[in-house]
């Protein structure tokens, strides 16, 4: 992914804290939360939540915007 988190050296626990507090629908929290934190692959996260990789990864990026944008 383009766009990561990973430059801005935060632990697992604000990285947790900042999905929480910015992304506000349960199922891209989850979906973000298993790509950032798990390194769960695109492909599986489309499988497990029914969604195909482009949407899996439209929602990744999204929310890392949407969280870039407050730290």
């Amino acid at each position: 992914m383009k766009h990561d988190l990973g430059k801005f050296d935060l632990s697992k626990q604000q990285v947790l804290d900042l999905i929480d507090a910015y992304i506000f629908n349960e199922r891209n929290r989850q979906i973000l939360s298993r790509r950032l934190l798990d390194g769960v692959g695109y492909e599986d996260l489309a499988e497990e939540y029914s969604l195909s990789v482009n949407q899996v990864k439209t929602v990744c990026y999204e929310a890392i915007e949407k969280i870039s944008a407050h730290i």
